[in-house]
């Protein structure tokens, strides 16, 4: 099996291709795995430093909008899995058009081509921020769409564009839409890198509003396993939530944090809310837990004793990144 993974130099893209090629999805066996990353500043190449010498792993620097780039990589694909995208809510509200021309146009070009290398399988790797914000219950997948930054609606566009091509050309696609994400190799801008790289530092970490938005967190091990049991047994044309299954506020995620890092409340300042930021998400996953046996398997605690661990042990990973920024 050959697998095309973009943006697999990425936070979640690596951890998959990693897993691929470890040998912690053997349902894969050993398959030839293409990454193509543009290696921005989110894609690092040292995020595949642990299976880097593997003869079955072959890398394309190169952009998913430049279409002789994406036919080249996609040559030959059994399975393409997309993770490549401009992913940061801040960074969107601040500057819309790298997220349209990535997440959408770099999509588009994306599914033109799997239309003439007609892979078996095209996973399309979502959020559930295209949801909208939700103050109780959780969104099953054909919840109406409401996103409320640059960011979410550039996703929720590819997310149509990805079903669209299913639907008019029958493109063997499907969607998944993820909680978020954290552990090791997250890149240090997002809340729990960034709050335990500046707790271990001493320094203080910046808390929007009042602290109450609410999220489920989703450890990016068990997001991996969902995106491989969508990849092997998700219905073309269907959308699958991965939940984690604990929700914190950031208030909650950051004391625990503190804890962690032997810090206290006089480390936390807080800062004025993000504009247009959603109070909660809630993901249902019963549609993937049902058909396809999805479950989490690292709970909050565990999974944030590891990856505050995993930090304090690489600072050599993270620090040129902090100092780059």
């Amino acid at each position: 099996m050959r697998v095309l993974v973009t943006g697999g130099a990425g936070f979640i893209g690596s951890r998959f291709v990693n897993a691929l090629l470890d040998g912690s999805l053997p349902e894969f066996g050993k398959p030839e795995v293409v990454v193509l990353d543009a290696l921005t500043y989110a894609g690092n190449l040292a995020n595949l430093a642990p299976v880097g010498d593997c003869p079955r792993l072959r890398i394309i620097q190169g952009d998913i909008c430049d279409r002789a780039t994406v036919a080249w990589a996609m040559a030959g694909a059994d399975l393409v899995v997309h993770f490549a995208a401009e992913s940061h809510v801040d960074r969107s509200i601040d500057d819309a058009g790298a997220f349209v021309r990535t997440n959408v146009l770099g999509t588009q070009v994306l599914l033109d081509e799997a239309l003439r290398a007609r892979p078996g399988r095209f996973v399309h790797v979502s959020t559930d921020e295209v949801y909208g914000s939700i103050p109780e219950g959780s969104w099953p997948e054909d919840h109406p769409l409401s996103p409320n930054s640059p960011y979410a609606a550039s996703k929720a566009a590819s997310d149509l564009l990805a079903l669209a091509f299913h639907r008019t050309h029958g493109l063997p696609v499907c969607v998944t839409r993820c909680s978020n994400n954290y552990g090791p190799y997250q890149y240090p801008e997002k809340i729990i890198p960034l709050f335990t790289s500046n707790l271990l530092d001493g320094a203080t970490v910046p808390l929007y509003g009042d602290g109450g938005n609410r999220r489920d967190w989703l450890h990016v091990d068990d997001h991996c396993r969902g995106i491989a049991l969508v990849a092997l047994g998700g219905r073309p044309g269907e959308v699958y939530n991965i939940g984690g299954g604990t929700e914190l506020t950031n208030a909650e995620l950051t004391d625990r944090l503190l804890r962690l890092c032997g810090a206290d409340r006089s480390a936390v300042r807080q800062v004025p809310d993000r504009k247009g930021h959603d109070r909660r998400y809630s993901v249902d996953y019963t549609k993937i837990a049902t058909e396809l046996g999805y479950a989490p398997k690292i709970g909050i605690d565990e999974g944030l004793a590891e990856t505050v661990r995993w930090y304090r042990e690489n600072r050599a990973w993270w620090e040129p990144l902090k100092k780059g920024r």
